[in-house]
C-alpha cells in the first residue's frame, strides 16, 4: 500500500502530458499537410488522395499524391507500423493533385506542374504492392489542363482549360496566347459585364471542357498527345463548367462514357444571372465535326427552371441524374435541394423537399437505390441518405410550404462532426470521407453505408490516415463550445467559445469577437487556415463567435432573415451574444474586446464601427465601406441586387440605409483595415475609402495592403504577415502593459 502511495505521489509530481505541450503557432499552422478528398481504387483495397506540403521560407505549396489501405482503419503511425497498413506518399520527385483512378484500377491520372503549366499525368499502378511502377505525361496543352476526369469505359479521359472561344483547335488557342504574352501593349478591351472574376481578368477567354482519347496519347513513341488530339465538347462564347470555388464537379460522364452532363450560364447577362443550366451532349464525334455541329446536338434539360441547377452525377445503372438545384432565380443563398433528372421521361423530381437544409456533396450507392449526402446543422455536417423509390409529393415546391415537414425519408448515416467530399466503396458497404473539426484539420475517415443513429453511435467513424499527428501532439488546443440565447426577433441564437491554452477559470482574459462572412455563412465545428479560431486564442485570447440572422444550417428563413437587414438584425445578434457571453462567463475581461471580420464580417466591423464604442479596437478585412460604390465595382451584381433589392437607382434608400460610410461622423475606435488589389468580390477601393475616412478623422489606423492577394490571403509568408499584423494590432489595444 505504502509502495502504491509512492508511486501515485511521483506520478503526480511529473508534469501533466498537456502541460508539456505549446500553444499552437503559424508555423505548426504551416507545418501541417492539407489532405484532399478521398478517391477509392475499384477493387475497393486502396484510396487516393492529394496532400499538400506548405515550404513557409520557399513561400510555396506544392501537392503530392498519397495512398492509404481501406483497412488500415484507426492505426496511427508509428515506428512500428508495416508500411502496408499507412498512407505513405506515391510519387515523391513529382507535384500531384487531384489523382483519379482508371476504370480498370491499374492506373490513375492526375496533374502536376512539374514541366511548366498544370497538365494531366498517367500513372501506372501495382495494385499488389500498392506502387507507382512508372509515369507519363499526357497532355501539353498550351492552355493548361485541369479538372480530369475518366470516361467509365476508360477510352477518353475529359479536362477542363481556359480557351479562346472563337479559337476551333489547340493551335490557334497557343498562337493568341503566345501573342498576348509577347506583345507590349497589356490593355483589355471588353463589351459586356462580369469582364473580370473573383482575383482574375477574363481577358477573351473561356472555359470549355474537352475531351482526349487515352490509348491514342499513352504508350505512343512521343510521349503525350498530338496536337489536335483534344476535342472541345462545349464550344462557344460560354463559361462551361462556370467559375467555382470548390466543392463537386460541375460535369460527369454518363456509365456507358458516351454522354457527359455539365454545367453552364448562357443568360446573356451573367453578371446578373444565377441561372446555370445542365446541358448533355455526346462524347464521341467524326472528325469532321465543327463546333456548329457540337452545338446542334446540345441540349439543355433543365430550362424550366430560371434558377440555378449544377453538380450533376448519373445513377451508375444510367436511369438518372442526380444534381442541386435552386428555385429562386438571382439568389445565391436560396436552399440547395437534390434533384432527380429522369433520362427517360425527362422530368425532373424534388427528392430533399422535406429537409430544411442545404444539400452539400453527395455519392450514389452502387446499385443506383440510395443517395448519400452532407448538409449543415447547426456548426456541423452530418451524412444522411435516402432511397430514390420512396413516393413525394409533387405539390411541395415553395419555401415556407406547410407541406415541406409533411414527410421525411433520410437515414443517419453519420451524425456527428463537420463531414464531406463522400465516396462509397464499389461493393457499397463501405462510405469514405474527410472530416475535420476545430481542433484538427481535415483527415480521411470510413464508415459503414448503412448505419442506424444508434449504430454510428456505438461504431464512430473509423480514421483511415493520421498525417497530422506528430505536429497536433505537440500543441495545446482547446474544443468548441456552443452556446444559445435569445437574438433579435425571439429567436434563439447559437454561439461558440474557445478558450486560451492553459485556461484559469479565475482570470480575466481578453476577447477577440470573430464576425462571419457570406453573410450566408456560419462558424461551426471546422478548421480553417485562414481564420483560425485555434490560433486567435492561442496569446491568451477568449474567443467568441456567433451564427447571426443570415447564418447557414438553422433552416432557410433564418438564412432569408439578413436580406435587406444586414444592420439590423445580424447586428442585434452580435451585441446580445456578446452581452451573453460576458454576463455567464467570469472569466471575460468585458473592457478588453476586439471585433474582427471579413468579407460581410468585414461589412459588419465596419457598421459596429459606426454603432457602438464598446470595443477597444476593429479589423476590418475586406469588407464593405459604400453599398453604393461596392455595387458599381464589383463583379457579381446578382449578389448587391438580391440583398438591397434592386439598383442604387431604383432602391437607393436600402442601400444608404445600411451603408458604413453614412455613419462616419460615429467613428472613435482605433481600426485596422486590410484588403487585397486582386479582390473583385469587393473591390480594394472600399478598403482604401475606409482607412481614408479613419484618417480625415483622426481615428487611430493602420492600413495592410496586398498587391497580389485576392479576397482571401493565400501565399504564405503574405499569411504569416497577416496573423502578425493582425495580432499585434489586437494586442496593442486590449493587452494590458
Amino acid at each position: 500500500m505504502r509502495r502504491l502511495a509512492f508511486l501515485l505521489v511521483l506520478l503526480f509530481s511529473l508534469p501533466a502530458f498537456s502541460e508539456a505541450k505549446h500553444p499552437f503557432t503559424f508555423e505548426d499552422m504551416m507545418k501541417l499537410k492539407r489532405v484532399g478528398e478521398p478517391v477509392p481504387s475499384p477493387d475497393g483495397k486502396w484510396v487516393l488522395f492529394s496532400a499538400v506540403d506548405v515550404d513557409l521560407a520557399a513561400n510555396k505549396k506544392t501537392p503530392h499524391i498519397w495512398i492509404v489501405p481501406l483497412n488500415s482503419g484507426a492505426t496511427s503511425v508509428g515506428a512500428g507500423d508495416s508500411p502496408a497498413r499507412r498512407e505513405r506518399i506515391l510519387i515523391p520527385d513529382q507535384d500531384g493533385d487531384r489523382p483519379r483512378w482508371a476504370p480498370d484500377g491499374k492506373r490513375f491520372a492526375y496533374l502536376s506542374t512539374k514541366e511548366g503549366g498544370s497538365q494531366i499525368w498517367i500513372a501506372d499502378f501495382d495494385g499488389a504492392a500498392g506502387a507507382v511502377t512508372s509515369v507519363h505525361k499526357l497532355t501539353s496543352i498550351a492552355t493548361e489542363a485541369g479538372g480530369e476526369l475518366w470516361s467509365p469505359d476508360g477510352k477518353n479521359i475529359l479536362f477542363t482549360s481556359d480557351v479562346y472561344p472563337e479559337c476551333a483547335d489547340e493551335a490557334c488557342d497557343a498562337r493568341k496566347l503566345k501573342e498576348v504574352e509577347e506583345s507590349k501593349v497589356k490593355a483589355i478591351i471588353f463589351d459586356r459585364l462580369l469582364y473580370r472574376h473573383w482575383n482574375a481578368y477574363k481577358r477573351g477567354m473561356r472555359t470549355h471542357i474537352l475531351v482526349i482519347p487515352v490509348d491514342a496519347c499513352v504508350g505512343t513513341v512521343a510521349p503525350g498527345c498530338p496536337a489536335g488530339a483534344a476535342r472541345d465538347l462545349t464550344p462557344g462564347d460560354y463559361d462551361a463548367p462556370p467559375f467555382s470555388l470548390g466543392g463537386q464537379d460541375d460535369y460527369a460522364f454518363s456509365p456507358d462514357g458516351q454522354e457527359i452532363c455539365y454545367t453552364s450560364n448562357h443568360d446573356k447577362v451573367e453578371a446578373t444571372s444565377t441561372n446555370n443550366d445542365l446541358w448533355i451532349v455526346p462524347v464521341n464525334w467524326p472528325g469532321n465535326a465543327t463546333p456548329a455541329d457540337v452545338l446542334a446536338k446540345t441540349k439543355n434539360i433543365t430550362a424550366d427552371n430560371p434558377a440555378s441547377d449544377s453538380t450533376p452525377l448519373y445513377s451508375p445503372d444510367g436511369k438518372y441524374i442526380a444534381y442541386r438545384a435552386q428555385q429562386r432565380p438571382g439568389y445565391e443563398s436560396d436552399r440547395f435541394r437534390l434533384m432527380l433528372y429522369d433520362r427517360k421521361t425527362g422530368k425532373s423530381t424534388p427528392m430533399t423537399q422535406a429537409l430544411d437544409a442545404w444539400v452539400g456533396t453527395f455519392a450514389w450507392s452502387p446499385d443506383s437505390k440510395r443517395i448519400y449526402f452532407v448538409h449543415e446543422s447547426e456548426g456541423e455536417a452530418p451524412v444522411e441518405s435516402f432511397s430514390i423509390d420512396r413516393p413525394y409529393d409533387p405539390n411541395i415546391t415553395v419555401d415556407g410550404n406547410p407541406k415541406e415537414t409533411a414527410r421525411f425519408n433520410f437515414d443517419v448515416v453519420v451524425r456527428d462532426g463537420y463531414n464531406d467530399d463522400l465516396a462509397v466503396t464499389p461493393d457499397g458497404k463501405t462510405l469514405v470521407f474527410t472530416r475535420m473539426s476545430i481542433s484538427f484539420p481535415t483527415e480521411l475517415y470510413r464508415a459503414g453505408s448503412e448505419r442506424t443513429v444508434a449504430e454510428q453511435l456505438a461504431h464512430p467513424p473509423d480514421r483511415l490516415t493520421h498525417l497530422n499527428d506528430a505536429v497536433l501532439s505537440e500543441t495545446a488546443m482547446s474544443p468548441l463550445e456552443p452556446f444559445r440565447f435569445k437574438g433579435a426577433k425571439g429567436d434563439k441564437v447559437e454561439g461558440f467559445l474557445v478558450k486560451p491554452p492553459n485556461f484559469d477559470a479565475s482570470k480575466k482574459y481578453p476577447v477577440k469577437f470573430l464576425i462571419h462572412g457570406g453573410p450566408q455563412g456560419a462558424w461551426g465545428d471546422d478548421w480553417s487556415y485562414r481564420w483560425n479560431p485555434e490560433l486567435f486564442a492561442a496569446n491568451g485570447y477568449v474567443v467568441v463567435m456567433i451564427n447571426f440572422h443570415g447564418s447557414t444550417g438553422y433552416g432557410q428563413k433564418f438564412v432569408d432573415s439578413i436580406n435587406g437587414d444586414w444592420g439590423g438584425a445580424p447586428f442585434e445578434d452580435l451585441m446580445k451574444g456578446l452581452d451573453y457571453a460576458e454576463q455567464h462567463h467570469a472569466f471575460i475581461d468585458k473592457d478588453r474586446e476586439c471585433a474582427l471580420g471579413a468579407s460581410f464580417g468585414g461589412y459588419m466591423a465596419n457598421w459596429v464601427l459606426g454603432h457602438t464604442d464598446r470595443f477597444k479596437c476593429i479589423v476590418s478585412h475586406d469588407g464593405t465601406f459604400n453599398n453604393e460604390s461596392d455595387w458599381g465595382t464589383t463583379e457579381e451584381l446578382w449578389f448587391n441586387e438580391w440583398e438591397f433589392k434592386g439598383t442604387p437607382w431604383t432602391n437607393r434608400e436600402l442601400y444608404r440605409k445600411w451603408s458604413p460610410h453614412l455613419f462616419a461622423a460615429n467613428f472613435k475606435t482605433p481600426t485596422l483595415v486590410v484588403h487585397g488589389q486582386l479582390d473583385y468580390r469587393l473591390d480594394v477601393s472600399e478598403g482604401f475609402q475606409l482607412f481614408t475616412t479613419l484618417q480625415r478623422l483622426g481615428v487611430p489606423s493602420k492600413m495592410l495592403y496586398f498587391p497580389d492577394e485576392g479576397h482571401w490571403v493565400l501565399k504564405p509568408q503574405n499569411a504569416q504577415l497577416w496573423y502578425k499584423t493582425v495580432n499585434d494590432w489586437v494586442d496593442r489595444w486590449t493587452k494590458k502593459p
